[in-house]
C-alpha cells in the first residue's frame, strides 16, 4: 500500500502521527494503527476526525518517554494495562504495548501481559474486523485473520476459536451483539454457538462494564438487531432477565401482542437518546407480572407502577447513576398517564401532567407517541391527534402561566407569618393545600391565596 493509494482517512491519520512514528522508528520500535482505527478508515473515507488507537512493541515506560516531547498533555492512568494517552496537535492519541488480555475462570478483571509480536497481539483481539493493523513507517497492512474480507463480506468472526476468545473476555459476547448490529455483520455459526454455550460466563463480568456496553447498544441506529441477539443467545438471562421475560406466548383466544416484539419496536422508533431508549426498553417490564385474562381479553393493570419498581431494581443492579435511574423510572411510571385523560385536557390535567413529567416532558411525550405500534391506521391517527392536542394545550397554558415551574402563591415564610405558626408539619400541610389550589385553579395571586388559606386553616387546618 502506497501513500498515494491510501484512502483519504488513512492519509489524514498517517500525517497526524508522522513525527511520533519517526521517533519510534529512530528508537528501533514499530508503531501501528490498530483495531477500530483501521476498520473505520476502510469503512469511511470522510475527513472527520478519526480515533487514533495505536500499538507498539515498546513497553509503557518507553512509550511515555518517546511521546512526552510531542505531548501538550499526557496521562498514565492506563499504564498498568500498557496504555499511554496524550494530546498532540489538538488530537488525542492512545498507544498500547502489544498485549494479551486473559480472564481467569472466576475473575472480573483481565490479567495483562505484554509482548513484541503484532500477530499475537491481533490474535487476542475480539473480532477479525478489529484484528487489523497498519504499520506506519512502510504503510504495510497486517491482516493475518482476514479482517478486510470479513468487513467487506459482512461477516462477524473471532480471530481465534470463539471459545478461546470468549474465555479471554466474556464481555466480547455482548460486544458481538453490538458489532453485528452497528456494522451489519452476520455472526458465523461457530460464534453464535459459542455465545449460546458460554452465555453464563457473562456473570463474571462487572456490572459497570455490562452497563457501558448496553448503553452503547441503546444509541445504535437500530438497537433491536443487537437486542434480539442478546435474547436469542441467552445473554440477557444473565444481566437483564426481564427482557426475555417479555416473550409472552401468543394466546389463540385472546390474540394479545408479543410484548417483547412490541418493546423492541418502540425502542427502534424513539430518537437516539440514551435515557429515552432505556425508558422504551423498560416501559413494559411490569406486564408479565400483572397479566390477567378477563372479559374475553387480556389486561395488565398497574403494570407501569410494577414496572417502575422493577426498573429501579435492575438499573441499580447494573450500577446506573441515581440520576439516570430516577429519570428512566419516572418515564416508565408515567408512560400511561396520557391515556388517563381520554375525555380531554383541562387546565388542571395539563398542569399535573407537566409537573409530574418535570424535566422529562419531551421524552415522555415521545415515548407515548412511539408506544403506539398498532397496524390499525385509524387508531394510530387518533392517538397522534390527541398527542398533538395535548402539546397545543401545553403551549397555550405556558403562554398564560409558568407551568414548567409551578409553585404555591405563598412561600413558607409567608404562610408562617399569616397563620402565626412556627416551622414544622403544619407549614408543609399548608403549602400542600396551596399547591393543590394552584394546580386546580392556576395562579390566584397572594391576596386571594391568602384568603383561601385563612378559610382552610379556620375550618380544618388548625384542627390537626
Amino acid at each position: 500500500m502506497t501513500a498515494g493509494a491510501l484512502p483519504p482517512r488513512f492519509a489524514q491519520m498517517v500525517e497526524a502521527v508522522a513525527p511520533i512514528a519517526e521517533a519510534f522508528e529512530r528508537a528501533g520500535r514499530s508503531l501501528y494503527f490498530v483495531g477500530g482505527s483501521v476498520r473505520d478508515a476502510f469503512l469511511d473515507a470522510s475527513t472527520e476526525s478519526p480515533d487514533y488507537d495505536l500499538t507498539t512493541d515498546a513497553l509503557p515506560d518507553e512509550i511515555e518517554s518517546l511521546c512526552a516531547p510531542f505531548a501538550s498533555a499526557l496521562w498514565t492512568q492506563g499504564k498498568r494495562f500498557g496504555t499511554i494517552g496524550f494530546i498532540h496537535g489538538g488530537q488525542q492519541f492512545e498507544i498500547t504495548t502489544h498485549r494479551a488480555e486473559v480472564y481467569l475462570p472466576e475473575s472480573r478483571k483481565p490479567e495483562v501481559s505484554f509482548g513484541d509480536d503484532i500477530d499475537l497481539d491481533l490474535s487476542r483481539r475480539d473480532f477479525t474486523v478489529n484484528a487489523m493493523a497498519l504499520r506506519i513507517h512502510d504503510l504495510t497492512l497486517i491482516d493475518p485473520y482476514g479482517g478486510i474480507s470479513d468487513l467487506m463480506g459482512h461477516r462477524l468472526r473471532t480471530p481465534l476459536d470463539p471459545q478461546v476468545s470468549f474465555e479471554d473476555d466474556p464481555l466480547r459476547m455482548l460486544r458481538a451483539a453490538r458489532f453485528a448490529a452497528k456494522y451489519s455483520l452476520e455472526p458465523d455459526a461457530e460464534l453464535l454457538e459459542a455465545v449460546t454455550r458460554n452465555a453464563e460466563r457473562l456473570s463474571i463480568v462487572s456490572a459497570e462494564r455490562i452497563r457501558d456496553e448496553l448503553d452503547k447498544i441503546m444509541v445504535l441506529d437500530v438497537p433491536s438487531h443487537a437486542l434480539w441477539f442478546i435474547v436469542k443467545t441467552g445473554l440477557a438471562d444473565h444481566f437483564f432477565p426481564e427482557l426475555p421475560g417479555l416473550s409472552l406466548e401468543q394466546d389463540p383466544i385472546h390474540q394479545h401482542k408479543d410484548v417483547l416484539t412490541h418493546t423492541l419496536a418502540v425502542v427502534d422508533k424513539t430518537s437516539v437518546d440514551r435515557l429515552l431508549r432505556l425508558a422504551a426498553l423498560f416501559h413494559d417490564v411490569g406486564k408479565p407480572k400483572t397479566r390477567s385474562f378477563e372479559g374475553g381479553g387480556v389486561s395488565f393493570h398497574h403494570h407501569e407502577v410494577v414496572g417502575a419498581r422493577m426498573t429501579k431494581i435492575r438499573m441499580e443492579a447494573l450500577r446506573y447513576s441515581a440520576e439516570d435511574t430516577e429519570a428512566v423510572v419516572a418515564l416508565v411510571e408515567l408512560h400511561l398517564r396520557f391515556h388517563t385523560y381520554a375525555m380531554g385536557w383541562t387546565d388542571k390535567a395539563v398542569r399535573r401532567y407537566v409537573r409530574d413529567a418535570g424535566a422529562h416532558l419531551a421524552r415522555l411525550n415521545e415515548l407515548t407517541r412511539c408506544d403506539c405500534t398498532t397496524r390499525n391506521a385509524r387508531k394510530a391517527a387518533t392517538l397522534a391527534r390527541r398527542m398533538d392536542e395535548l402539546e397545543e394545550r401545553i403551549v397555550e397554558l405556558r403562554a398564560r402561566e409558568e407551568i414548567d415551574a409551578i409553585r404555591p402563591d405563598l412561600d413558607g415564610q409567608a404562610v408562617m407569618d399569616r397563620l402565626g405558626i412556627q416551622p414544622g408539619r403544619d407549614v408543609g400541610r399548608a403549602l400542600n393545600f396551596l399547591m393543590e389550589l394552584r394546580m386546580d385553579e392556576g395562579p390566584l395571586g397572594a391576596e386571594e391565596a391568602g384568603s383561601r388559606l385563612d378559610a382552610w386553616w379556620a375550618s380544618e387546618g388548625s384542627a390537626h
